[in-house]
């Protein structure tokens, strides 16, 4: 039995020696060989936008348009949180939320030194997949790009996370201040404050970066750009999320054992469980979603670049469709700005603000524009059939409009 293990155990390392590498090379070899025939989203070239021209403007003025409206966006948000931070607020109030706050900028900055040594392994593997494997050339140059827009991605993400956190330390303690009037609206209108504030920042940040890599990067390197960022937003919120999930976990049971061990209740002012489960509760409910968003709105917009370019052949084509996706993404911005301050006028009206009725007052106002039909019809022009299908998925994921929009087109 002895000997027969011994020869068994010779032969496979004869194989490893002799075989395995020999095959691993070859594997590798195929792999790079056809990385190189397929392509992937970092050799997408992006077409001028200035070549198609919509109701006399061209593709790249009317984007640059877009800027402006993010630069809106931005000032919104930036109101709404100095509005926040300036409505009164008991003083002890104040102070919880505040020491809520320092504990929350501490777990941040333990997060921002994971985040940076996380991003060195996953640099590594960047290195060997777009050096090596699969080499966008020149990669003297495009190498460098990915590496760069990966941490500016990450530094999206950590940094709207960390604007999200401090947003809602301001509204939690003015809400409850706010709660001692005996007065709904002021209850019902803050948290929401909070959450445009939050959003508004995050969509504009996030599409000013989307449209400065279309209109000032060469189209040649926009791709390395694109998938870059994808892969930093991505790697800042898959941890921001996880970590924020077990720290708020953590929290709350170390809050719990408090009260089980001394008999204090959990939220005590006595437990010293009780501001670690806030902050818990903060990292988990804001932090991560908040670079979630983030994630997710710039990884679908990559996508659906990278759909065109690669679905539509034609040149043309592929700027008309690039512009309309933008586009509505900078009429979805005025959208809820303008369904904000509609919904607060109405809401103000009543004399008790009605939160679900608003919510979808909010909702139906926001997405009037996925509706207007005959004005897409005119920005986008008529073409065949399979146009409209990826109009109507992209713009409403319904497949009631789907068939609308089929029905229309035949008609």
């Amino acid at each position: 039995m002895l000997t027969w293990l011994a020869n068994a155990w010779s032969l496979g390392y004869k194989f490893i020696k002799f075989g395995a590498a020999p095959a691993m090379l070859t594997l590798l070899g195929a792999a790079s060989a056809l990385a190189d025939e397929a392509g992937g989203e970092a050799n997408l070239k992006l077409p001028d936008l200035s070549q198609v021209t919509f109701l006399g403007v061209d593709g790249h003025k009317l984007l640059l348009f877009g800027i402006v409206i993010c630069i809106f966006g931005l000032g919104f948000g930036l109101a709404i949180y100095s509005r926040l931070k300036n409505l009164p607020v008991h003083k002890s109030m104040r102070e919880i939320s505040e020491l809520i706050y320092e504990t929350c900028k501490t777990y941040l900055f333990t997060q921002g030194k994971f985040l940076l040594i996380l991003w060195v392994f996953i640099a590594v593997v960047i290195v060997m997949y777009f050096g090596w494997l699969a080499p966008v050339h020149p990669t003297a140059v495009t190498l460098p790009i990915i590496l760069i827009f990966s941490l500016v991605g990450i530094a999206g993400s950590y940094g709207v996370a960390w604007f999200g956190i401090r947003v809602n330390t301001f509204a939690n303690s003015r809400t409850a201040f706010a709660s001692l009037r005996g007065k709904p609206y002021p209850i019902y209108s803050t948290p929401l404050e909070a959450g445009m504030s939050i959003g508004m920042m995050l969509i504009s940040v996030e599409l000013m970066m989307m449209l400065f890599i279309l209109l000032f990067v060469p189209g040649d390197y926009a791709g390395p750009c694109f998938i870059g960022f994808a892969i930093g937003e991505s790697l800042g919120a898959a941890a921001l999320r996880i970590a924020g999930g077990i720290f708020t976990k953590i929290a709350d049971i170390g809050s719990d054992l408090m009260k089980i061990v001394f008999k204090i209740k959990e939220d005590d002012a006595r437990n010293p469980g009780v501001i670690a489960d806030c902050t818990g509760d903060n990292a988990g409910d804001s932090v991560g979603p908040s670079a979630d968003g983030f994630e997710t709105y710039g990884v679908t917009g990559v996508a659906l670049i990278t759909f065109i370019l690669l679905a539509v052949k034609n040149p043309t084509v592929q700027v008309q469709l690039l512009v309309w996706i933008f586009v509505m993404r900078i009429v979805m911005l005025i959208a809820s700005a303008a369904a904000y301050f509609i919904n607060g006028f109405i809401a103000k009206q009543q004399r008790r603000p009605n939160e679900l009725r608003s919510a979808a007052n909010f909702s139906g106002m926001d997405h009037l524009h996925c509706f207007d039909w005959p004005d897409l019809r005119r920005l986008v022009g008529d073409h065949p059939e399979p146009r409209w299908r990826y109009i109507a998925v992209v713009e409403t994921g319904d497949d009631h409009l789907l068939r609308n929009a089929r029905w229309r087109h035949h008609s």
